[in-house]
């Protein structure tokens, strides 16, 4: 049985039962599957104020850590589990170099864990179903207080994957934190979210304007919620792609903000001719070139071409190629190096020329990248807080 990814929506027989039965579940009563009460519910959370008080800060801002997701042995990665756990252990201690790094992992993995990352990673035990921490974490936003993280109910892409363990990872991170937890009204994930750091929103509909997060919300109390949430003045959305990836095409593959108004997209390989993702590139660049951001600025894009597949060797057809998808470090930017020599070098010089200040540190991931994602899938940054 194929292991269930980030680029293909599951076809197993408990994907089956998923679509079946879970998503018909999603849409009769969401709270059940995704595990999301209504807001402020809980003693525990924090009830959602005005988008004044909470502002989700640039990645940019200092992190005073990452967290990262350990990918268990006994995981949907099944035979590829050894690779893909020396591709995190990787990212990990490159990571290590700028910022702390706290590891989450299974009990029975923390030794294994710890022999991989080696002492520059702290490692503690949370028990995971799957690496990607982006979108099982919290979300850190500042509130008017301090630092607090917002708990976006991951349930697995819509039912897609089993989440048991995932789905209690967001407060697992903001007990470790010791950072007050927000009680989100809606079903999301990180890397649905792209942030300025000056009142623009970046998503994509695919991914939040779907039954199978948020079957009983319009597009329009969903961007509300939005802008409560991460202080957004103005949410961009682009149409995104449906039912080929099973995050239902996350915004953090598409589009990135290098700096004020220049937005980094990810232009998809076209030599196969028109596909779905090229024309969800075309679709994004139309939107960018006819609005502009929070403050009234007119984007500046810039391509990020995807590298070429046939120069990548043997590659699945669930193999991420989105250079878009790096992670800002304290001091650096990780990114991918897929294989392509010339993409490869020619998304190190745009990113490095973006980030002066920050060392480009390019990493090989290719077991990650084959389960379609990347390193800002893979990472979760805390920054550090305003008092």
């Amino acid at each position: 049985m194929r292991r269930p990814n980030r680029r293909s929506v599951l076809r197993s027989g408990v994907a089956a039962a998923l679509a079946a039965a879970g998503l018909t579940a999603c849409a009769q009563g969401q709270e059940k599957e995704s595990g999301r009460p209504s807001a402020g519910t809980e003693e525990s959370a924090v009830p959602i104020r005005n988008q004044a008080e909470l502002f989700m800060p640039a990645e940019t801002r200092e992190h005073v850590r990452t967290f990262m997701s350990w990918p268990p042995l006994d995981s949907v990665w099944d035979d590829m589990a050894d690779d893909v756990q020396r591709d995190i252990a990787g990212i990990a201690r490159a990571l290590a170099e700028f910022e702390p790094v706290v590891m989450l992992a299974a009990p029975e993995e923390v030794k294994a864990a710890r022999r991989a990352c080696g002492s520059g990673v702290e490692v503690i035990a949370v028990p995971t179903d799957d690496l990607w921490i982006r979108d099982s974490g919290p979300t850190f936003v500042q509130g008017p207080k301090g630092l607090e993280g917002i708990d976006l109910h991951f349930n697995g892409w819509g039912g897609k994957q089993e989440h048991e363990h995932d789905a209690k990872v967001a407060r697992a991170v903001l007990e470790y934190a010791g950072v007050p937890r927000v009680d989100a009204p809606l079903v999301g994930e990180g890397g649905s979210l792209e942030v300025d750091g000056h009142g623009t929103l970046l998503v994509t509909e695919s991914s939040l304007v779907n039954p199978n997060r948020n079957p009983d919300l319009s597009r329009d109390e969903i961007e509300n919620s939005l802008k409560n949430l991460v202080g957004a003045d103005k949410v961009i959305w682009f149409k995104g792609v449906k039912g080929q990836d099973i995050t239902d095409y996350h915004v953090d593959s598409l589009a990135r903000f290098a700096e004020n108004g220049v937005v980094l997209l990810s232009r998809a390989w076209a030599g196969d001719g028109p596909d779905v993702w090229t024309r969800a590139y075309d679709q994004a660049r139309g939107v960018l070139e006819s609005t502009t951001d929070a403050r009234g600025r007119r984007f500046e894009i810039i391509d990020l071409p995807e590298p070429d597949p046939t120069r990548l060797g043997r590659r699945g057809e669930d193999f991420l190629g989105s250079y878009a998808n790096y992670y800002i470090a304290n001091d650096a930017v990780l990114i991918p190096r897929f294989g392509d020599r010339k993409a490869d070098q020619q998304a190190a010089a745009v990113i490095g020329d973006l980030y002066p200040d920050r060392e480009v540190v390019q990493l090989e991931i290719h077991t990650v990248a084959e389960g379609g994602g990347g390193i800002h899938c893979a990472t979760q940054q805390q920054p550090k807080g305003v008092s």
